[in-house]
């Protein structure tokens, strides 16, 4: 009756209220009488109304910024990742879509195109939205800074980083010497001429050097915390350096800019003396909570565009203002990570590439139309690598660091990326520098960013003793060496069991290293050995309860599954032991056969091609990534999927094929080791046919008469399969398995894929 009811009121309220809008409708009309009434030009409505409407629709300015941003974030992901795949930092990729996007290439072929999407009048939008994006990029790489770091590492670091400005600064200043008369614009002065080449010339990439020591495997060393140390000591030094050059270009002389630099210098005084501590305080009222409340998310914003707004009135640009506001956050790692998450996935992915294009609209390659603007381009760059390449490795080796690791300074130091292109696009704003000029620095900016991992791969090749803080320790041939690489603790935790059941009495000739690797991009400098501490915590704790010593490896990368390979191979492991975890067991790759309860399981399923169809199976047994490792690993690899394993008392070893006669191996180390309970299926009678299965099924009952059961049954109870701890199986079988979707997954324990 109820429903009944609804269904009348809802009808009687929606026809109701209709009919009156259409009588109100209908008497409006009369009103019409004393009114001009405008209509569109053709409005009889055909479609060539439509199409005009729609073209209309089409060139609307929020349309095109739309249009815009989805093309720019297309084409810069794309680029991004090509050179991501072939080792290159993804930010190089990004300024090379701009590029495409510009008139270098898209304007030159494609006009119309380029005119219909990028619009003059529409780049004043674009700009703003770039702007904001950096100014919370900047904010971001303020608040990654470390000044912890420089206290502990500033007698190095600071030689080594102002060397690294000085020098370069010097050299900038010298070749606008040579290059001012030809390529200065009309109207600007030597001395804000100079100062911008000089900038232009001494600025490092923080944010891309920290990436590139995290993958490279060296934040741990001496050498990584001195470069880390290096390059935030420098940008410091270099934003305030542009700060002071900025107020000289807006006063026009020095002295004239003293003004601006005084109230710059009581700008950092009050957010050092009286924002900060306000901060600090908020820090340490809400920093134990278990999530940061709006409010207080919104104080920190509003002291970001404060700070921005307060430096962009003084004279010293707004973004000076970002990169101070990030700097002095609370020194809390969660407070800061917290607003780096919120913050870097819309200025990196969103905002950020804006940016890069609007860069490239500005760069135009075509206007480098001779051989002699060609050579000048040249002539920058070598400037640009000799004063800041080798004046930073001179420096480091001054102080005492070896040839090798002065080398590795200057090559990571003289990588300039995204932060180059900021200072261009000011000095092309305040119109110190002119369009050619402005193009020979990108290009100079990309050459010295791109060259930075072949340079060091040139030097690690030309300097082959192996560092004593490498990642890959020594080899000792006589230990069993197991490798465990795992993504989440509790995964790493049944790892590290399974790793322990397989060593546990031979502690003395084995060795355990956990391993854990993130994305380079998901890694913080600020707080990386925080991130470390906690991700490995835990194993630390199972390790301690299992009594069972470990090694740890903690890395970032850009490519997980590659650096899992490399690592396992070139550490000379016996073993890798990744995981797959419950998933597998949940989702589309063995589909809804674990839905079925079934009570008896027949291998005869499995002789005859597995011809069971009682399951339904999506997909390949493995995913992407764990088909990547398994193709890249030149070694035994075990793939664990985890059913919450605890221990490994009872285990299941199916013998389908000769090929498995390699199990026995493991199956001796678990009986040996953790006086495991072994029950073995003979699925083909291959224990009696096949004479290496049989001696050695015969040597390891002869030994463990009590840990070993040998069945050939030709049905199994379900319960059974239950009641195991793990499944021993080899690769060729659990692809057959899957394959031929066996009754067998549904009642499987955790398993124990191995590949030998």
């Amino acid at each position: 009756m109820k429903k009944y009811k609804n269904t009348i009121f809802y009808f009687a309220v929606t026809g109701g209220f209709s009919a009156l809008i259409y009588w109100i409708i209908s008497k409006g009309k009369f009103l019409e009488a004393s009114k001009t009434i405008v209509t569109p030009a053709s409005g009889n409505g055909s479609w060539k109304d439509f199409l005009a409407s729609m073209q209309y629709n089409f060139q609307d300015p929020l349309a095109i910024l739309l249009a815009q941003i989805i093309t720019i974030i297309l084409v810069a992901r794309f680029f991004g990742w090509v050179f991501k795949k072939i080792g290159q930092p993804s930010v190089i990729g990004e300024i090379i879509a701009g590029i495409v996007l510009g008139p270098s290439l898209l304007g030159m072929y494609f006009p119309e195109f380029s005119a219909a999407l990028f619009p003059v009048e529409s780049l004043g939008n674009l700009k703003f939205l770039s702007q904001i994006g950096l100014i919370l990029f900047m904010f971001v790489i303020g608040m990654e800074l470390d000044m912890k770091v420089l206290k502990n590492k500033a007698n190095e670091a600071i030689v080594i980083s102002h060397a690294s400005i000085v020098i370069p600064f010097a050299l900038g200043i010298g070749l606008s010497y040579f290059v001012y008369d030809q390529f200065a614009p009309e109207g600007v002065k030597f001395l804000s001429f100079s100062l911008f080449m000089g900038i232009a010339l001494s600025i490092t990439a923080f944010p891309v050097l920290a990436r590139i020591v995290q993958e490279r495997g060296i934040h741990k060393t001496k050498l990584g915390a001195i470069v880390i140390t290096c390059a935030a000591a420098d940008d410091i030094t270099a934003w305030c350096i542009l700060a002071v050059v900025i107020a000289i270009v807006k006063a026009g002389t020095f002295v004239s800019s003293l003004y601006i630099i005084m109230l710059a210098v009581l700008y950092v005084l009050a957010m050092i003396f009286i924002v900060k501590p306000f901060l600090k305080r908020i820090g340490d009222l809400y920093g134990s909570k278990d999530s940061i409340v709006k409010p207080v998310v919104a104080i920190f914003f509003l002291v970001l565009i404060m700070s921005s707004y307060a430096t962009e009135v003084i004279g010293i640009h707004a973004l000076f203002g970002a990169f101070m506001a990030g700097a002095i956050m609370p020194d809390v790692p969660k407070f800061r990570t917290i607003f780096i998450e919120k913050v870097e996935d819309v200025a990196l992915i969103l905002l950020l590439p804006l940016f890069f294009v609007f860069t490239g609209l500005k760069t135009e390659i075509g206007l480098l139309n001779d051989p002699y603007l060609w050579k000048v381009t040249g002539f920058i760059i070598l400037v640009a690598v000799v004063g800041k390449f080798l004046g930073s490795a001179l420096a480091a080796k001054f102080v005492g660091q070896s040839w090798r690791d002065s080398l590795t300074i200057g090559a990571l130091m003289n990588t300039r990326g995204l932060m180059e292109l900021i200072v261009l696009n000011i000095g092309l704003e305040l119109k110190v520098l002119t369009p050619e000029v402005f193009t020979m620095m990108v290009i100079m900016a990309l050459v010295t960013t791109f060259m930075t991992g072949p340079a060091l791969d040139l030097i690690n090749y030309i300097f082959k003793t192996k560092d004593s803080d490498a990642i890959v320790e020594p080899i000792n041939f006589n230990k069993y060496r197991v490798l465990i690489s795992f993504g989440n603790n509790e995964k790493g935790k049944s790892l590290l069991r399974l790793a322990n059941s397989l060593t546990k009495k031979q502690k003395a000739q084995s060795c355990i290293t956990a391993m854990h690797l993130s994305l380079s991009d998901e890694v913080h400098s600020f707080n990386l050995e925080d991130k470390e501490k906690n991700t490995f915590d835990p194993i630390v704790e199972e390790s301690q309860l299992l009594q069972q010593d470990i090694k740890t490896i903690f890395k970032a990368t850009v490519d997980i599954e590659t650096e899992i390979a490399d690592i396992a191979n070139q550490g000379d492991y016996d073993l890798l032991l990744i995981g797959l975890g419950k998933s597998i067991f949940e989702g589309t790759i063995l589909g809804k056969v674990i839905g079925f309860t079934t009570r008896i399981i027949n291998p005869d399923r499995l002789i005859d091609k597995f011809t069971g169809k009682e399951g339904l199976f999506e997909n390949s047994p493995f995913d992407e990534r764990t088909r990547q490792i398994i193709s890249k690993t030149k070694m035994p690899i075990g793939i664990l999927i985890d059913k919450d394993l605890q221990e490994v008392n009872r285990v299941f070893v199916p013998i389908f094929s000769t090929e498995d006669s390699f199990l026995i191996e493991y199956a001796q180390k678990l009986i040996y080791n953790n006086n495991s309970k072994l029950v073995i299926l003979d699925v083909n009678g291959y224990f009696n046919s096949n004479f290496v299965i049989k001696s050695a099924v015969d040597s390891l009952q002869e030994k463990y008469p009590n840990n070993i059961d040998l069945i050939d049954n030709r049905t199994i109870e379900s319960e059974f399969l239950g009641q195991q701890d793990l499944m021993l199986i080899s690769l060729g079988s659990w692809k057959e398995l899957v394959d031929s979707r066996s009754i067998w997954l549904s009642g499987v324990p955790s398993v124990l894929i191995l590949k030998q």
